[in-house]
């Protein structure tokens, strides 16, 4: 079933290396959104895009960048893996709206807009208080629409978020969540919210983050099932796919940087752990992404549910998403 399935992760942010992109092509990874930013701003922003281009020189026969969803299409048929860059935080931008073109010429393709906290955008889902969507996040989110550049809200707080749906002319995505209905944490989304994305013309990639699952640490593969159903039956069949949130080869520091405000400050994201969280019991890396087609195929999901679930309705979606107006 793997080599017949074209896989693509909507949000990646492990520690890029070989052993990461070896283990890509083991579960037959055809592409992903990979994380080369959170909390870096602009300098620190483009020394992570020059090691990445370093890493595309120095591991051809694995991986390839990827600028549109055909480029991912054409790593398959060459059997390696399509590496579209992303952010998960506007502030590589700053305050210079001219760096959209910039990020956008050197294959960035997904910008979060916010990461847990407040920016000049608009507020972070752990915000207390969110305001909304700014007057510069409202422009900066025409030039990401006109650059072709996919405008992702799933750190994003819910009032930012709905302003964005609003404001921006072109379809939005939750990358890499899960929903509130089946467990309430801060980084899960409503029905409402995912309905609103979705019914706007956007996409949900469903994240597979031990954390935001209901036995947490205990999930295996059926609850990863069970989350993928719950979304799908909400949603329908064609706007959902996976966004794992894989995070390997990191350890506790990482997630530590992750979880203070701007990366220094104080905790916001939930308590600061001493380990990595588990990933679900048979999804345990990219490695495994085989499993969990096997595990929706005993649940009854017909091959073109799973096809399109597993991939095929991101690439759709990013067909139109990913190209400039």
């Amino acid at each position: 079933m793997r080599q017949e399935l074209t896989i693509f992760d909507g949000l990646i942010i492990s520690n890029w290396g070989r052993p990461v992109f070896e283990e890509m092509a083991a579960g037959g990874l055809a592409g992903a959104n990979c994380t080369c930013a959170v909390w870096e701003g602009f300098t620190a922003t483009m020394g992570n895009i020059a090691r990445w281009k370093r890493q595309f020189n120095q591991n051809g026969d694995l991986i390839v960048q990827a600028r549109s969803a055909q480029d991912v299409r054409d790593a398959k048929a060459a059997g390696k893996t399509g590496i579209a860059l992303g952010f998960q935080n506007s502030w590589p931008i700053e305050d210079d709206l001219d760096r959209v073109w910039l990020f956008q010429d050197l294959g960035v393709r997904t910008i979060q807009l916010t990461y847990n906290t407040q920016n000049l955008v608009g507020a972070g889902c752990w915000e207390a208080v969110d305001p909304g969507l700014s007057g510069y996040g409202k422009r900066l989110l025409a030039e990401m629409n006109e650059a072709g550049i996919l405008a992702d809200l799933s750190h994003v707080g819910e009032q930012t978020s709905k302003d964005a749906v609003e404001a921006s002319k072109r379809p939005v995505a939750y990358t890499h969540v899960a929903p509130a209905g089946m467990k309430a944490h801060a980084r899960n989304k409503s029905d409402d919210m995912l309905k609103r994305v979705s019914g706007s013309g956007g996409f949900v990639g469903v994240a597979l983050y031990a954390p935001f699952l209901p036995k947490g640490d205990a999930s295996d593969l059926d609850d990863c099932v069970d989350v993928l159903s719950y979304v799908v039956d909400l949603l329908g069949p064609d706007r959902v796919g996976l966004g794992t949130d894989f995070t390997q080869g990191y350890g506790p520091a990482f997630f530590e940087w992750l979880r203070r405000d701007k990366g220094v400050g104080a905790g916001v994201a939930g308590p600061i752990a001493n380990t990595r969280p588990a990933n679900p019991k048979g999804l345990d890396g990219m490695a495994e992404y085989p499993n969990l087609a096997s595990a929706l195929k005993r649940r009854g999901w017909d091959d073109g549910l799973i096809a399109g679930v597993m991939g095929e309705n991101w690439l759709t979606f990013l067909d139109d998403a990913w190209r400039p107006l």
